[in-house]
């Protein structure tokens, strides 16, 4: 139920943040607005999760000057400019789109992992599911004639390169958690990269403005759910075997979908859409149990 829920959570991002840019009346084409959105955002989820490391009684500031350093790089690539590109995609494709986009980066993740470690080669598994996901990604571009390619470079092109950044960067990240606490190492990249984001965007021109609780109550879900999510998921990890808990991974793509559909009023009846869902989520079950029964 745990692993569930934190999967429910990542999903509901995709309508949440679509819903944040109604309600804090942010265009399309205001990407400063958008950057200091998401500054808020990851400011308050790092900030959230070094206090939740405070108190569990860590040591949330004892770290080397070579520690801050690295958190800083991890800041940068992994929520900075991660989001940047993730958050302009979303703005110019669907919910339901975005969500399925965005699952390639567990495929990047097997790739890149196949060039970095001796012991995590690919295999006839993890090729298959790689295949079975990047073809949901190619059925769900298509429209529903089956005439065009519908591809946009502005929407699916920078939420699927958002998913290789973040592929490459938690990689780095699993280098740096060899020598530091992950919730405090993932907190302190939060709140990095989200002043980074707040920033930047100030710097060019943008703003965000409240319009009254429905303003607050979207910003504090959207960071609540970032530090829930990865509290809990950390502490089901530390306390069960990994090839029990990564197989949820399936239900991010399928939530999002499904709960971009409800809130959103984006269509999910039409076939390419269920297709693509099957592929994809059969495609993320066969990689993970194949690292499940490797780690264990």
């Amino acid at each position: 139920m745990g692993a569930a829920f934190c999967c429910l959570l990542w999903g509901s991002a995709y309508p949440a943040i679509k819903n944040g840019y109604e309600i804090f009346q942010i265009a399309t084409d205001d990407l400063p607005g958008k950057i200091v959105f998401a500054g808020y955002r990851f400011v308050i989820a790092g900030l959230l999760l070094l206090a939740f490391a405070f108190l569990q009684g860590k040591p949330i500031a004892r770290l080397s000057r070579q520690q801050y350093s690295q958190l800083a790089v991890l800041g940068v690539t992994q929520t900075a400019i991660q989001y940047i590109f993730f958050y302009i995609g979303l703005a110019y494709t669907t919910g339901v789109k975005g969500s399925i986009m965005n699952a390639t980066g567990t495929f990047f993740s097997v790739l890149l992992a196949h060039f970095i470690y001796q012991n995590d080669k690919l295999s006839i598994n993890k090729v298959v599911g790689c295949v079975l996901g990047f073809a949901g990604v190619m059925v769900v571009n298509f429209n529903s004639q089956l005439m065009d390619f519908s591809f946009s470079l502005m929407g699916d092109g920078f939420v699927v390169l958002a998913a290789f950044i973040l592929s490459a960067a938690s990689l780095y990240g699993k280098r740096i958690s060899q020598t530091m606490d992950a919730t405090i190492m993932t907190g302190w990249q939060l709140a990095i990269g989200g002043l980074v984001l707040t920033a930047g965007g100030y710097a060019c021109g943008g703003t965000l403005a409240f319009h009254g609780w429905e303003s607050v109550a979207i910003l504090g879900y959207l960071a609540l759910l970032s530090s829930v999510a990865f509290a809990l998921w950390s502490l089901l990890l530390k306390h069960n075997r990994v090839g029990m808990i990564a197989p949820f991974n399936f239900l991010i793509p399928v939530s999002g979908a499904v709960l971009s559909a409800i809130f959103l009023q984006e269509s999910i009846l039409e076939w390419r859409y269920a297709l693509a869902l099957v592929l994809v989520c059969f495609g993320i079950w066969r990689v993970n149990v194949v690292r499940g029964s490797r780690v264990n």
